[in-house]
């Protein structure tokens, strides 16, 4: 915007979120504008607080405040059932759901080749020493149905077998609500080959 450097710079930032464009980023800064100074106000103290406290479980990768996350920090939870996910996002989603009560480990990302993302860049070495500590009786593989997350679950799958701990995999299959006519070819497969008795 010819003449306003500052929201320039502003939506520039707010435009590299993702699903964020610039017409969105413009509707953002333009409503911080018009609400004054105590949402700004509060936007920058947020920002702060995420900058200076918040950093990576030492365990399980998680977003902490700490040392250790909450889940980490909880005693109560089955320390011998353990959840691999992508993202601390995914991680978010079974909490949110509330029925599993192991632990988790994040690994930040999955394996992506074209993206030079291989097992280095990901936290697998903490995960090995997890699983060879003995402490794991079953590692749920819960990364996403993705090419990348597919390949993933097999490097994993790969990792855990000299551990000697049982490795499943979440289930494909059919969404709550949803209707066979509009679900691709993959996910019919998937529903059909791990179909159980009912």
């Amino acid at each position: 915007m010819k003449g306003l450097p500052s929201v320039d710079r502003a939506v520039g930032v707010f435009s590299r979120f993702p699903g964020i464009g610039k017409k969105s980023a413009q509707r953002m800064i333009y409503h911080l504008l018009r609400h004054g100074v105590d949402d700004v106000e509060q936007l920058l103290v947020s920002l702060q607080a995420l900058r200076d406290r918040v950093k990576y479980c030492e365990v399980c990768h998680n977003l902490a405040e700490g040392d250790l996350c909450w889940v980490c920090e909880d005693a109560k939870r089955d320390s011998s059932l353990l959840c691999v996910l992508e993202e601390p996002s995914d991680l978010m989603a079974f909490e949110k759901a509330g029925f599993f009560n192991g632990v988790y480990h994040v690994l930040g990302g999955r394996l992506n080749p074209l993206d030079e993302v291989g097992p280095e860049q990901l936290n697998m070495v903490s995960l090995k020493k997890r699983l060879l500590s003995g402490q794991v009786k079953e590692l749920v593989i819960a990364t996403n149905p993705t090419v990348e997350g597919e390949a993933t679950a097999h490097f994993l799958a790969q990792l855990a077998s000299s551990s000697g701990c049982k490795v499943t995999r979440l289930a494909y299959g059919l969404p709550m609500g949803g209707e066979l006519e509009y679900l691709d070819e993959s996910t019919l497969y998937q529903a059909l080959s791990g179909r159980r008795e009912f």
